[in-house]
């Protein structure tokens, strides 16, 4: 049986720990300020990401490319080479659409390698939510299991990812076409703030507003709550970008006072992800009952 590799984009927002020790590659996206392109790394440290989050809310337009189709060649064709299938987990083609970029460069590389399977997945999420489902693809693969049947399970359980995020704006989300105008508008209305989930589709949406900061990240935690299941064998992730510890630190206290879960791992909301919803925003991820709604 051929040997897998999974890999990721740099929307998965995997911290180097974790690509090390689940064994995933990711081909790099672009961050682009004033026409120059710099590629948006996973390893970045905390310095860096308040460089980032500190620069945007100076006012300064950072906007995303998605992978270009040299990259994809690149890292394709690295692990082709040494005979593995690959198992390429996009973000949603609702965001980046990175995914239609991968199976073009898929298809031309199967020409040349026409004893590989590649599956390009549209993982339907953005942030640590891809990035679970690459770490469960990675366990997959760690076990020996094949291509086709890691792809036919990670497309069986995408829509099982639940997400709830807050943000003092919505803004920035607005800006780059992830929120309509309409919802950015009444969520910034006299201090309201969003609560943002992904539809079935794969759609960042606002799906409720709360009064008040402290409420929200109160409110995202107990969403999520409701949403999971299974919850003394999960990980509830939570991510961020570049928040104050102490709002870190309270999200972190109300998932261990509310959810009893197996463990609760926190990281940065990284920098594509990070350019569309603006600093400041907080998530919570873990696995649930199957979204079935679109915004």
């Amino acid at each position: 049986m051929r040997k897998v590799k999974i890999i990721t984009d740099s929307c998965a927002d995997l911290n180097g720990e974790q690509l090390k020790r689940y064994d995933i590659d990711y081909v790099r996206m672009s961050t682009v300020e004033e026409g120059k392109e710099a590629p948006a790394l996973l390893t970045w440290s905390a310095e860096e990401a308040h460089e980032l989050y500190e620069a945007i809310r100076k006012g300064r337009r950072i906007t995303t490319a998605q992978v270009a189709m040299e990259e994809f060649f690149s890292v394709f064709e690295r692990y082709l080479k040494e005979g593995f299938d690959i198992v390429y987990i996009a973000c949603s083609s609702r965001q980046p659409g990175s995914v239609s970029t991968g199976h073009v460069a898929a298809q031309r590389l199967l020409r040349k390698y026409p004893e590989a399977m590649i599956y390009c997945i549209d993982s339907l999420n953005a942030s640590i939510g891809e990035g679970m489902l690459a770490m469960d693809a990675a366990k997959l693969a760690a076990e020996g299991t094949d291509a086709d049947s890691i792809n036919s399970h990670i497309t069986g359980i995408r829509n099982n990812v639940r997400e709830f995020a807050t943000a003092h704006t919505l803004e920035y989300l607005k800006r780059a076409g992830r929120v309509s105008a309409s919802s950015a508008f009444m969520g910034n209305l006299m201090g309201v703030k969003p609560i943002i989930t992904v539809d079935a589709g794969g759609a960042q949406v606002a799906c409720g507003k709360v009064k008040g900061r402290r409420n929200a990240l109160r409110e995202i935690v107990l969403r999520l709550r409701e949403s999971m299941t299974d919850t003394k064998n999960q990980t509830v992730y939570v991510a961020h970008a570049d928040c104050r510890k102490e709002e870190v630190d309270e999200v972190v206290r109300l998932v261990e006072e509310e959810i009893d879960c197996g463990d609760v791992s926190v990281g940065y909301i990284g920098p594509i992800v990070g350019a569309s919803t603006g600093p400041d925003t907080i998530g919570v991820w873990a696995y649930g009952r199957t979204v079935d709604f679109r915004g």
